[in-house]
C-alpha cells in the first residue's frame, strides 16, 4: 500500500490522541477502511514509538519513578488482582511493558542486595514467573500481554513476521530461477553489513535484475511501513552502505511506504511494496 504524504499525515494525525490499544486500532480501521490492517498496524506502532521516544525522559526521573512505585504499592495493597500497573501506564500515557520494567527494576533495587543487571531484568520480563513476588509477576504479565507496541511478546512477533517475509522473498526468487546469496552466506564470506539477498550467478556470471528500467544487484526486505523517520534512518545506516559496496538495489516495504520517499531511483535505490513482476534478467561476464 503506497500512500501519499498527505494520506499518511491524515492517518498519523488521527493517532495523536488515542491510546495504543487494540480497540484504537479497530477504530482506525473503521476510519480508513481502504487501508489494510497490516499497514495501519505498522503506522500505528511506529507513530506510538515516536511518541514514547519524545516523552521517555520524563518517565525516568527519580521523582517519577518513586511516584509510580508508590502508586503501584498502594494499588496492589488495595487489590492485588486488579490491573494496577496496566491502568497506571494508560493513565500516564506510557507503554505498559516499559512501565513494568520501571517498577520491576525499582522493586529489585529494594529487595536485592545488588542492583539488577539488564540481562536479569530482560529475562524476568520474558518470563515473569522468575519474578520473586507473585503479585508483581502477575502485574508484569498483564502489561506484557496487553502491550501491542513494546515488550518481549511484541519483539518475538516482529522477529517472526520479519523472518516470514524473508522466507517469502526467498521463495519468490527461487520461483523466478534467480541465483542469489543470502545474508548468512554473505556474512560467512566476511561481509559485516549486508542486504538480505545479493542477486548473482555463482563464480563467473553476475545477474542483476532490471526493474522498471533500473538495474538492481540486491534486495532488502522490510516487514514494516516506510515512513520518513524509519526510511531516512535505514538510508543512513544500511541502504547507502549496500549501494556503496554492491551497487544499486531494491527495498521492499511489504506494508507500504510514503510515495514521496521513492526519490532515489536515479541514484540507485528503488522502493516497492511487493515483489516486482516486471523483471528482466541481464547476464554479463565478470572480468
Amino acid at each position: 500500500m503506497i500512500l501519499t504524504k498527505a494520506q499518511y499525515d491524515e492517518i498519523a494525525q488521527c493517532l495523536v490522541s488515542v491510546p495504543p490499544t487494540r480497540q484504537s486500532l479497530r477504530k482506525l480501521k473503521q476510519r480508513f477502511p481502504s487501508q489494510s490492517q497490516a499497514t495501519l498496524l505498522s503506522i500505528f506502532s511506529q507513530e506510538y514509538q515516536k511518541h514514547i521516544k519524545r516523552t521517555h525522559a520524563k518517565h525516568h526521573t527519580s521523582e517519577a519513578i518513586e511516584s509510580y512505585y508508590q502508586r503501584y504499592l498502594n494499588g496492589v495493597g488495595r487489590n492485588g488482582t486488579a490491573p494496577v500497573l496496566l491502568e497506571l501506564a494508560n493513565e500516564v500515557d506510557y507503554a505498559p511493558s516499559l512501565m513494568a520494567r520501571i517498577i520491576l527494576e525499582r522493586f529489585l533495587q529494594e529487595h536485592e542486595e545488588t542492583p539488577p543487571s539488564k540481562s536479569v531484568i530482560n529475562s524476568m520480563l520474558r518470563d515473569p514467573s522468575q519474578i520473586p513476588d507473585g503479585v508483581l509477576a502477575n502485574q508484569v504479565y498483564q502489561c506484557i500481554v496487553n502491550d501491542c507496541c513494546y515488550g518481549p511478546l511484541v519483539d518475538c512477533i516482529k522477529h517472526a513476521i520479519g523472518h516470514e517475509h524473508e522466507v517469502l522473498l526467498r521463495d519468490m526468487l527461487l520461483e523466478k530461477n534467480l541465483s542469489f546469496l543470502d545474508e548468512d552466506q554473505l556474512r560467512a564470506k566476511g561481509y559485516d553489513k549486508t542486504p538480505d539477498f545479493i542477486l548473482q550467478v555463482p563464480v563467473v556470471m553476475l545477474c542483476p535484475l532490471a526493474v522498471e528500467g533500473h538495474i538492481i544487484h540486491w534486495i532488502e526486505s522490510k516487514a514494516s511501513f516506510g515512513d520518513e523517520c524509519s526510511h531516512h534512518a535505514y538510508l543512513h545506516d544500511q541502504f547507502w552502505s549496500y549501494w556503496n559496496r554492491f551497487g544499486p538495489g531494491l527495498v521492499i516495504y511489504w506494508y507500504g511506504f510514503i510515495q514521496e520517499l521513492d526519490c532515489n531511483r536515479e541514484r540507485g535505490i528503488l522502493l516497492k511494496a511487493c515483489f516486482p513482476t516486471d523483471i528482466v534478467t541481464l547476464c554479463h561476464s565478470v572480468a
